[in-house]
């Protein structure tokens, strides 16, 4: 069984950085994945931050976070974080790890199924 488990959020003024973890664990057999960051703001649709194909890099950011947010992966691919910089109040929201099983060329877009989903890590800027 695949486990997600995010960190690293919390409280800052607009302008301010944070930066979310995600450390999976429970899958032996995969060797590729598309990880993807999610947030979900009160009374609005989920929506996709950006995505990484864990052997081939990141593979797209929303529009809203480009060039502010970061994301990467570290220790055999194990651990997924998400830089972000110059924080704005309308980036308040819970922030969510998602992955799936992957192949190398998998372009691992947010509309694809993600099956595999952590708790959220609350992230809140203030103006």
């Amino acid at each position: 069984q695949v486990q997600l488990v995010e960190s690293g959020g919390g409280s800052v003024q607009a302008g301010g950085s944070l930066r979310l973890s995600c450390v999976r664990s429970g899958d032996t057999y995969s060797r590729t994945y598309c990880m993807a960051w999610f947030r979900q703001a009160p009374g609005k649709e989920r929506e996709g931050v950006a995505t990484i194909n864990t052997s081939s890099g990141p593979t797209w950011y929303a529009d809203s976070v480009k060039d502010r947010f970061t994301i990467s992966q570290e220790r055999a691919e194990i651990t997924l974080f998400l830089q972000m910089n110059g924080l704005k109040p309308e980036d308040t929201a819970m922030y969510y790890c998602a992955g799936r099983p992957a192949s190398v060329y998998s372009t691992c877009l947010p509309e694809s199924q993600y099956p595999y989903w952590g708790q959220g890590t609350q992230v809140t800027v203030s103006s």
